[in-house]
């Protein structure tokens, strides 16, 4: 099949498309996009099912990494308060991990949340110019039906009032009034070719539609994406705080939001990956698909659809016969109107009003006439359809392999973190609460007690 003008498959699409796949019986599955099948939902659903395995150890791993630091510490001497060993080691691994995620390497070495923005950003003008594309074909459509309406309205009603009118006046030239009824039933044909013009009328698609409820989906995953990227940057910059600040309670509060935002981005993790191996198996092929659904939602004939989707020198104009014969008979009704402008004028000056409205009305007829030829080329339609692949599997799955590694990037620097802030705040001076007051401050209760002590030796 002929590939849409700019599109081609990417390196991305092929890696992704030639991974394997498999059921829950971890049977093997095609790799064709068929996602009304219920073993290819399985293969998608197994790819965020590992997501959730890859949750799963990362919560034991930190489970039994902090058990083993709570249970299995050598007791200290008493009275001793010197830093556990590796202490300052151990605070300063917790700060670089939540630092990869803040402040990011410029590209392509970038590790943080600057790449989750950009990734976000990239889908959504990927999603953006797919919208984009469905309201031009939209556009496409409803100017074709618009125009035969139109064109075919005017004719009717030149049908109605001038030929009528112009075969009263001619009645007395029995040649003349054989003429004007060719010329009428010559418009009567051209209207009925042209009423097969307008293939997209009644059907059920609307590409305005699909186009506004893609762009609604979008909008709150965009939003959704960009909250959860604010919670983790908030929870990176308050867990820096508690750290600089030696504030426990604050860092444990952080520690618990960590675990929360741990699981978010397991669970993102999970399903940008079944998109991205669900977006690749169509962008590999995506014409049978696209021909196959089409047909069954719009119930157009295959000959139509393969024209606009493939636009190839193999695939003809299923509209060529009605334009030719459109064409012919807008010729003949022309060359009509000029031979009784010649020979009934002289003798009927009455008919040369008739005749003005005539001929202005098959002026517009043949504008509208070569509009509807270029708007049914199929270049324009195809056009459109390699614009919406090129933005849904060009830009929209890049952003989602740098919302994947993004994700990635997060899971590991938090699952990090968390081993980490446990143990630093161990290290916490218990007198942490009162470091940053004044020893003369008579609100200080260190010096409150000591106030009563001395009155009570007076």
């Amino acid at each position: 099949m002929g590939a849409p003008p700019g599109y081609r498959p990417s390196a991305w699409v092929h890696l992704l498309h030639q991974l394997p796949r498999a059921d829950f019986q971890l049977r093997p599955v095609p790799s064709g996009f068929a996602p009304q099948e219920q073993e290819y939902q399985q293969a998608l659903l197994l790819v965020v099912a590992l997501a959730g395995l890859g949750l799963g150890l990362s919560l034991i791993f930190i489970a039994v990494y902090l058990i083993r630091f709570c249970c299995c510490r050598p007791p200290e001497p008493p009275g001793a308060k010197s830093l556990p060993p590796g202490g300052g080691c151990v605070t300063w691994s917790c700060i670089v991990a939540l630092l990869c995620q803040l402040f990011p390497f410029p590209p392509p070495l970038s590790a943080g949340i600057g790449i989750g923005f950009y990734g976000n950003s990239e889908t959504s003008d990927g999603v953006s110019q797919l919208s984009s594309a469905l309201q031009h074909a939209n556009h496409t459509l409803t100017a074709i039906d618009h125009l035969v309406l139109e064109t075919v309205e005017r004719l009717g009603e030149a049908v109605r009032t001038e030929l009528t009118t112009l075969e009263e006046v001619l009645t007395q030239r029995t040649e003349l009034v054989a003429a004007t009824r060719g010329a009428r039933r010559q418009a009567e044909a051209v209207a009925q070719q042209l009423q097969g013009l307008a293939f997209w009328r009644g059907v059920p698609l609307s590409p305005l539609q699909l186009a506004e409820e893609v762009s609604f989906v979008e909008e709150y995953r965009w939003l959704a994406y960009v909250l959860l990227l604010l919670l983790e940057l908030l929870v990176c910059l308050f867990t820096l705080l508690g750290l600089a600040k030696q504030s426990k309670w604050l860092v444990i509060v952080m520690t618990v939001m960590s675990l929360l935002v741990l699981v978010l981005s397991w669970g993102s993790l999970g399903l940008e990956a079944a998109t991205a191996v669900g977006l690749s198996d169509f962008c590999s092929s995506p014409d049978t698909y696209i021909l196959n659904l089409t047909q069954e939602e719009t119930g157009l004939g295959s000959d139509i659809l393969n024209y606009y989707f493939l636009c190839n020198q193999a695939v003809s104009n299923p509209f060529q016969q009605r334009l030719t014969l459109s064409q012919r008979a807008l010729a003949n009704i022309h060359s009509q109107l000029q031979g009784l402008e010649r020979e009934a004028v002289p003798q009927f000056p009455s008919a040369q009003k008739p005749l003005l409205s005539l001929e202005e009305t098959m002026n517009v007829t043949e504008g509208n006439f070569h509009q509807l030829v270029a708007l049914l080329h199929c270049r324009g339609l195809h056009k459109d359809y390699g614009a919406a692949l090129r933005g849904l599997c060009e830009d929209a799955l890049e952003g989602l392999l740098f919302l994947l590694l993004f994700s990635l990037l997060s899971a590991g620097a938090l699952a990090a973190a968390l081993c980490s802030l446990p143990r630093a705040w161990a290290l916490f001076p218990p007198s942490d609460d009162y470091d940053d007051t004044d020893d003369d401050d008579p609100f200080n209760p260190q010096e409150s007690k000591r106030f009563v002590q001395w009155q009570s030796s007076i």
